[in-house]
């Protein structure tokens, strides 16, 4: 079945205080699939930036205050629309972000639940009371929304990215200025819309796009108004905006880059190892943090997966993503393609064997799978976030030797540990250095998880009973009862 290749009906102005106003430049958006001209949207510069600013700040005086059950019931609206018109998003990311639609769906849905999650969520805030060891006071702590947050989300994950951030700020009575990608922005301007008719009050959310990124970026965050910031990039642009941000110390929240290792230890199940790589290294076309970027395998199951992994590849149809029977999408634009390319080329080089598993059509940011043999730890692929649909494959002998190779690295993020049994994988979970860890299991992503990493790959968690809190601030008063 292939589904409309048509535009929905979107906003192409930045909604800055409920209204959505027009620019004179214009930024064009892409479709990857086809390179095609998607439509022309708002170029904010810093002036527009602060605009935004200033509307958020002046709602957030009553949303700060109104009702959780009040926040709570637009979120669940935001939801119930959302999942109403889910093809409508659906259909917004394959043509923004060339992904397959079976993808596209997930995402949609994905995101969708955030709006539900943080809805339920924005009730049930907690504070403490007790007395203090000495008894001479009460300690009673309370939270209390933290002001105006700045989002910023990557084009990866155009929905998702989106709901995950403006739901708990929403839902913790913060108000937002929502920066989505300029290679995927339509999807973040049908959200804003979203929560429009769901009943957010204006200036609520605010939808900022633009191509003079770091220059509106710094003029928003050098504005004292701005209370928070919550960023999902690459490592390198986190660290920039929190040396932005230690000027102010503002409290920062990033969700960074990641390099995330396979590990597939001895007396694993392959086949479900297989099953599982298709999940963690395909998902989005490997184009997301979150997936598998360097496979480790015990000598004896190497032959059997790798072989087994590249027949499930060649089975993929790569096409675009608006057509329900392609397995594979487009790279997000060709750039992105290239720099792929770029890191193949250069691992091949050092010598690897690199298997080209299906055709791709010749007009597009299209990229085939590849399955890369006798690739050595510490090598181009595995030093480096692939972010699409290569995956190295490293043979290891000794246990220990392929924890150490997994976590050999900078980022950590996540973690596959497929294992002959549960108390295995989790024996061998507990010795990653990555926030989260998926055993037995290609997906570990879920709303109602805590979802970040350690080290350089970020700070502090999203999603889950963790999520709000990113927008909250803890208050403690000292009282004699």
């Amino acid at each position: 079945m292939t589904t409309a290749s048509t535009l929905p009906q979107v906003p192409t102005g930045l909604l800055i205080g409920g209204e959505w106003l027009p620019t004179t430049t214009k930024l064009p958006v892409t479709n990857p699939a086809s390179l095609s001209v998607l439509a022309e949207i708002g170029d904010a510069g810093v002036d527009e930036g602060i605009a935004a600013v200033a509307a958020a700040d002046s709602a957030f005086q009553s949303w700060s205050i109104t009702p959780a059950r009040q926040r709570a019931e637009i979120l669940r609206r935001a939801w119930e629309i959302m999942t109403a018109e889910i093809e409508t998003c659906a259909r917004l990311i394959a043509l923004e972000n060339g992904k397959a639609w079976r993808d596209a769906m997930g995402e949609s849905v994905y995101a969708a639940e955030f709006f539900r999650w943080f809805s339920e969520e924005a009730c049930r805030i907690e504070g403490g009371f007790r007395y203090a060891p000495a008894r001479d006071k009460t300690i009673i702590t309370d939270h209390r929304p933290i002001g105006v947050a700045y989002l910023i989300t990557p084009w990866n994950f155009p929905a998702a990215m989106a709901t995950r951030k403006i739901a708990p700020a929403l839902a913790a009575g913060c108000t937002t200025i929502l920066k989505p990608a300029s290679e995927t922005p339509l999807t973040a301007l049908w959200i804003g819309e979203v929560l429009r008719r769901a009943g957010a009050p204006e200036g609520v959310v605010n939808i900022i796009t633009t191509s003079k990124t770091g220059e509106v970026s710094s003029a928003i965050l050098a504005d004292l108004r701005v209370a928070t910031l919550s960023f999902t990039g690459s490592t390198y642009v986190g660290k920039v905006l929190l040396r932005q941000t230690a000027d102010r110390v503002l409290r920062s929240s990033m969700e960074l880059g990641g390099n995330a290792p396979f590990l597939v230890l001895e007396g694993a199940d392959v086949d479900a190892a297989v099953a599982g790589a298709m999940i963690a290294k395909m998902r989005n076309g490997g184009a997301a943090c979150t997936a598998a970027n360097r496979f480790y395998v015990h000598e004896s199951l190497a032959d059997s997966f790798a072989t087994k992994f590249q027949a499930a590849l060649s089975a993929l149809q790569v096409g675009p993503g608006t057509d329900s029977a392609n397995d594979l999408g487009a790279m997000v634009s060709v750039r992105e393609r290239d720099k792929i390319l770029d890191l193949v080329e250069e691992a091949r080089a050092e010598g690897v064997e690199i298997t080209q598993t299906t055709e791709v059509p010749a007009q597009g940011a299209f990229i085939a799978p590849m399955i890369v043999r006798d690739v050595a730890h510490g090598s181009t692929l595995t030093r480096n976030e692939i972010f699409g649909p290569v995956a190295p494959i490293v043979t290891f002998t000794d246990q220990a030797e392929a924890i150490r190779m997994a976590n050999d690295t900078e980022y950590g993020l996540i973690s596959y540990v497929y294992a002959a049994n549960t108390g295995i994988g989790i024996g061998v979970a507990r010795q990653m250095e990555s926030g989260m860890v998926a055993i037995n299991r290609g997906l570990a992503s879920d709303p109602a998880a805590p979802f970040g990493g350690m080290k350089e790959s970020g700070l502090g968690r999203e999603g889950g009973f963790a999520g709000i809190h990113e927008f909250l601030e803890m208050q403690y008063f000292a009282v004699d009862l």
